[in-house]
């Protein structure tokens, strides 16, 4: 693991944003201000460190940009766990991206229904506009937290055969390569972000306007017939994904 290392003046001190980002990483860090705790005003922040409002306010922006901290207009800044990541050049679920990682991963099932395709759907999984498709609302709990709520379409079929499955519990990939027998191949995903509406907070427990990490990702089998369409929604203040794009193309997982 690369050791982080910070600037220094001639001098040999730390610039006061960054005496300012350390001393409020370390109590960010050591449980001082827990996660979805508020810190203390700017105004409170300037006197603690004896500095400018502008140098708070560098330091607050690199704890955000870090994933250390969250602002939210007209509430203050708030402590954030440490962002969980995957690997976005990776086709996994997610307990199977994170349970290596030493994560502990659970689902809460929050609907399983039957719903019309509707064109949008239908278009994407090649099915007729009348076809009914399973919808599976999940909301998925990292090491004790939600963290996203996941809702995933597939066809009737495929969602009779998954109705008597283990939802909670285990990833739908899993479910479907070794007791459907289905070989997956590739999927396409488009990244977005979106701000969370009640119903949303009420499931991940944040608050309502907060920023949320959309993935959209249409999944094909190993033959090329697209098999699932999903929308997860991740808090963004938990979780990150993570790439290396280097000169001929290939991807790679940061370190």
């Amino acid at each position: 693991m690369r050791r982080r290392t910070t600037p220094q003046s001639a001098s040999g001190e730390l610039p006061l944003h960054l005496r300012v980002q350390e001393g409020l990483r370390a109590r960010l860090l050591d449980g001082t201000y827990p996660p979805q705790s508020r810190l203390p005003s700017e105004h409170a922040l300037c006197a603690q460190f004896q500095v400018s409002r502008i140098t708070v306010r560098q330091a607050l922006a690199a704890l955000q940009n870090e994933g250390l901290v969250q602002k939210i207009q007209g509430r203050g800044t708030f402590a954030c766990r440490p962002r969980a990541a995957q690997n976005v050049s990776t086709l996994q679920g997610f307990a199977e991206a994170m349970a290596p990682l030493g994560h502990d991963v659970r689902n809460r099932l929050h609907q399983f229904r039957y719903v019309p395709a509707g064109e949008s759907l239908a278009g994407r999984l090649q099915l007729p506009a009348t076809a009914l498709l399973a919808e599976i609302g999940r909301v998925r709990v990292l090491d004790g937290q939600p963290i996203s709520y996941e809702t995933t379409y597939v066809p009737e079929v495929l969602g009779q055969a998954l109705a008597g499955a283990d939802l909670a519990h285990r990833d739908l990939f899993h479910i479907l390569e070794h007791d459907g027998r289905v070989a997956l191949g590739h999927a396409d995903v488009a990244i977005t972000s979106e701000l969370a509406d009640e119903a949303l907070c009420t499931l991940l427990q944040c608050h309502t306007g907060s920023p949320v990490l959309r993935i959209d990702r249409l999944v094909f089998e190993a033959g090329g017939a697209p098999l699932l369409y999903e929308t997860l929604r991740f808090r963004a203040d938990t979780f990150q994904y993570r790439m290396r794009v280097d000169r001929q193309g290939r991807t790679a997982l940061r370190p």
